[in-house]
């Protein structure tokens, strides 16, 4: 019995072709109710004399099944593994593959340049919300009600109160009502505006910039942003003011400089006038020092505001602000 379940044995292994095949050998021959478990539990039928012999044959086959099955099992997975590091070798004698670099968007370069300016200045950096009330976005700045400068904001309505900021001014009255004079910080972030051609976008990117003490006056102002704009665009710049209008400060000015692509010859972009418009700016109006509890008689100070899709197009040289947020490759491998 014992010898012909051995030789029936021999000839299954001979036929094992998988790991899956060891298993179900393993099952049958050595599993609860394999027929070697079969053969040890048969072993109380048997008398005291003949018990010990038979046990131990059927122990050395039970041993033969489990050397032979581990041993098949073993070389099963080394061919395995043999296919699987053949499969994934690496030929080293193709060529390499070149890896793209990142490179920084001009925005962020832009805004990180015009960060780094200011706060060499002695500007710290403030944060708002891009979700403003209207308070903030325009009766704090000097916008009441039905004022007819509202409708230069193209604004995005979330309610009768709220709004998607139009200008990050708002940011200048929160960081008033939190400190008193003297304050001095700019105030970079996204901005919202119902706009969109070659020259505008729906959302955009502004700095806006505050410094208020006891008398400041508009030749600080002009120092400030001249040495903002030579350090921006070369110690060369023209710069000049021109007389301007807004609601939060008075008298207000726009600022331009000769332009970087004629030099101030008259081109295409420059419209023939060989100057360019970069920002306003001008003394905060004393109407929103009184809505932040500063005393107007005792305080003075100037407020500016500029684009940063328009700082980039001036320094780049870029005829269409779409190309900032198309995230063409060709376009940003410029940079």
């Amino acid at each position: 019995m014992l010898e012909d379940l051995k030789e029936t044995f021999l000839k299954e292994r001979e036929a094992i072709q998988s790991l899956a095949d060891v298993n179900q050998l393993r099952v049958k021959y050595l599993g609860k109710k394999g027929l070697v478990t079969a053969q040890l539990k048969a072993l109380s039928t048997l008398s005291s004399e003949e018990r010990p012999a038979y046990g131990k044959r059927v122990n050395d086959l039970k041993v033969l099944i489990e050397q032979e099955l581990e041993a098949r099992e073993s070389r099963l997975k080394d061919e395995e593994l043999q296919r699987q590091l053949r499969a994934e070798s690496i030929d080293i004698t193709l060529p390499g593959k070149a890896v793209s670099h990142g490179r920084e968007h001009p925005l962020s370069r832009t805004l990180s340049a015009i960060v780094d300016i200011f706060v060499r200045m002695g500007f710290s950096v403030e944060e708002g919300p891009e979700v403003e009330l209207d308070y903030y976005n325009f009766e704090a700045l000097n916008f009441p009600k039905e004022h007819p400068a509202r409708d230069m904001q193209d604004t995005f309505f979330v309610s009768s109160e709220v709004v998607l900021r139009t200008h990050t001014s708002p940011v200048q009255v929160r960081g008033m009502e939190k400190r008193k004079p003297p304050v001095r910080f700019i105030a970079p972030g996204k901005v919202y505006r119902c706009d969109a051609d070659i020259t505008h976008t729906p959302m955009f990117h502004q700095v806006e910039g505050l410094m208020v003490d006891r008398d400041i006056t508009f030749s600080h102002l002009k120092g400030v942003l001249e040495a903002f704009l030579h350090r921006m665009f070369g110690p060369d710049t023209p710069v000049r003011f021109r007389p301007s209008f807004f609601p939060f400060t008075e008298p207000s000015a726009e600022i331009d400089i000769g332009c970087i692509l004629c030099g101030g010859e008259g081109c295409r972009v420059c419209k023939g006038s060989g100057w360019l418009e970069v920002l306003g700016a001008g003394m905060v109006h004393p109407a929103v020092f009184e809505h932040v509890g500063y005393d107007p008689g005792e305080y003075s100070g100037f407020a500016f505001g500029m684009g940063i899709e328009r700082i980039a197009m001036l320094k780049y040289a870029i005829d269409d602000i779409r190309l900032f947020f198309e995230n063409d490759i060709r376009f940003l491998k410029q940079f």
